[in-house]
């Protein structure tokens, strides 16, 4: 598998913390993302918390527009990935 913590993400990573302003964060990412690619990454988010809260996985693909395959792996990855989805839900319930 090829890493995926290149140089490049880290710096993004490192820009992103430094916003502290949340409009700031939200005209980055506009500037950095088509809005399609922002309506893919906030319906990919809204997955994640709706399989939190263990809504079955058609209706979270119902609402969001993703498909069921999509939702499935954000599912997987949020049990069994690098532990981020929880580390982001936790700070969110805060």
């Amino acid at each position: 598998m090829k890493p995926w913590k290149t140089p490049k993400l880290r710096q993004l990573a490192k820009t992103m913390m430094n916003f502290r302003h949340e409009e700031d964060l939200l005209n980055f990412l506009r500037d950095l993302c088509t809005l399609e690619e922002l309506q893919v990454l906030s319906s990919r988010w809204e997955a994640v918390q709706l399989i939190n809260k263990k809504i079955p996985y058609r209706n979270i693909a119902k609402k969001t527009g993703l498909s069921t395959a999509t939702v499935t792996r954000i599912a997987h990855w949020l049990h069994h990935g690098e532990g981020g989805y929880s580390a982001a839900l936790k700070k969110n319930t805060r």
